[in-house]
């Protein structure tokens, strides 16, 4: 009888939860897109790049801005098909151009398209099936996910009920909006860290959204780290967005940043080791129950250090070779390894 695969067995039939690349850069200037998409070919796909047409964008050239973005997404700069856009906002006039335009003109679908200060729930739902109805209009084969950014005490309230919409893969906490919408209810040190960590409703905002994400199998994408010289701060916020808040992917403005967030999130050697022993042995017993050492496991547990796996091979750390045939062909894109230190110019 064949070995049944983790996919198969241990979700009940439905899809595993996403796995994304923990690290989403965000670049807005054509220089900075360039360099951007040089060391995502350097580094492989351990990191996405979002095209920035919303902060991007000087005020009257959002088209010009639009047909750049478009030239990017899918050229020979885009190899691996892990390059998104940010739109502009719902209230903004030109949302519905970036789409039609970006949609018509790029060789291929952007691998999502994130939709800023969403304040409700109608409003991104009216967005997500207008890039639907452009997508099935202009003939591209499979949905494009789309990342909704929650940075408004109106996302917040609804934050369930976003998670919930069709169509939504993640949602990225905006923090220097959110702390912006308290008109200094909360002090300008909730911007940076530690502070960020600590202030109860900061604190309170990221909960939801990572609770919100986790309820539906969406991605939550931790906000970024103004820090851009000490890069063990960097690593620090990472390691805490995951540890202590739930959170699975995080923001990068600056090139630097990179490998520090790719690092943060990537399972340990040991854990990776441990993973694959308890995945084979449970593989070999026909995923009924197990011991390890002095520890039992089960399908639970299992689901758990597939996981493990599965976020290795997303950031490019290597599984055991004997762990291999776990996976099926195209489920999750191995990377490749990050160096220690990158630096760069701030996007």
């Amino acid at each position: 009888m064949r070995a049944m695969l983790p996919a198969e067995v241990l979700f009940d039939g439905e899809a595993p939860p996403a796995i994304l690349p923990a690290c989403d850069h965000y670049a807005g200037s054509e220089k900075l897109m360039l360099k951007s998409l040089a060391l995502q070919q350097q580094l492989g796909p351990v990191f996405d790049i979002t095209l920035d047409c919303e902060d991007g964008a000087q005020v009257g050239r959002e088209a010009e801005h639009a047909e750049l973005v478009a030239s990017l997404i899918g050229s020979e700069h885009d190899r691996f098909g892990r390059v998104g856009v940010r739109i502009h906002d719902f209230h903004h006039p030109h949302w519905r151009d970036d789409v039609r335009m970006i949609l018509r003109a790029a060789k291929r679908a952007p691998a999502f398209i994130t939709l800023p200060k969403i304040r409700a729930v109608g409003d991104a739902a009216e967005m997500t099936a207008f890039i639907e109805a452009t997508r099935v209009e202009m003939g591209i084969a499979k949905p494009i996910p789309v990342q909704l950014l929650v940075e408004t005490h109106g996302a917040l309230a609804r934050v369930f009920d976003l998670a919930a919409l069709r169509g939504v893969e993640s949602l990225s906490f905006g923090l220097m909006d959110f702390v912006s919408a308290h008109d200094g209810a909360i002090p300008d040190t909730a911007m940076r860290s530690p502070g960020q960590f600590d202030h109860p409703l900061v604190r309170r905002a990221k909960l939801e959204i990572a609770a919100a994400c986790h309820a539906f199998g969406r991605v939550p994408s931790h906000n970024v780290s103004t820090e851009v010289r000490d890069m063990e701060v960097v690593a620090n916020d990472a390691r805490r967005a995951r540890n202590e808040f739930g959170y699975t992917r995080m923001w990068s403005i600056h090139p630097a940043q990179i490998p520090a967030i790719v690092a943060a999130f990537a399972p340990r050697d040991e854990e990776i080791t441990l993973a694959a022993e308890i995945l084979l042995a449970a593989q070999h017993a026909q995923w009924g129950p197990t011991r390890h050492g002095d520890t039992l496991h089960d399908r639970a547990s299992y689901r758990y250090y597939w996981s493990v796996l599965r976020r290795a091979r997303a950031t490019g750390r290597a599984v055991p070779a004997e762990a291999a045939p776990l996976f099926e062909s195209g489920i999750d894109t191995p990377g490749a390894d990050t160096p220690d230190e990158l630096t760069g110019e701030s996007a």
